[in-house]
């Protein structure tokens, strides 16, 4: 069993209801366990701004999902909430699931790139993270509780 760091963001729809569903598909995916859930932030767009604030949590899990089958499993659950791909970059969203954290594990291939290339840069990120792992170590960047002391995080509300 590994322990696994989820980023869910959503702007369209009902996007507190996109993540409720997202956090519940989670915790049923095969053999895994549902530790910690973060409150959920009212966060500004990051990339593209002329688009709706987004709805950021993160999730905590216990599974044996090795990181590229988990990898696979958030992609079938945005899928499933009518994400479709290949559109705007950083653009508005129906549901967005990123791996974030393993186990601590290095992985970077053509698919997957571990820890997450952008996590000390994100608030809407960092945010939620702090609420469910403050002291997690990111390998090659620094605890959680520190990375977020050095991002912006104007605009940036807990809302649940």
């Amino acid at each position: 069993m590994m322990r696994a760091y989820v980023a869910l963001g959503s702007n369209i729809g009902d996007s507190r209801q996109q993540l409720l569903h997202a956090i519940d598909a989670l915790a049923n995916l095969p053999d895994t366990r549902l530790l910690a859930r973060s409150r959920f932030y009212r966060t500004p767009p990051w990339g593209v701004h002329d688009q709706p604030d987004f709805l950021n949590a993160v999730v905590a899990l216990e599974t044996p999902l090795p990181p590229h089958a988990l990898l696979d499993a958030l992609l079938d659950i945005e899928r499933a909430a009518g994400r479709q791909r290949g559109g705007l970059r950083w653009g508005p969203r129906t549901l967005d699931l990123d791996l974030l954290h393993v186990a601590g594990q290095a992985i970077s291939d053509e698919k997957l790139t571990l820890p997450h290339p952008h996590i000390a840069e994100r608030a809407f990120v960092l945010l939620p993270l702090s609420d469910v792992a403050p002291d997690l170590d990111i390998p090659g960047q620094g605890r959680v509780d520190e990375l977020l002391r050095a991002v912006d995080t104007q605009g940036c509300e807990a809302i649940a």
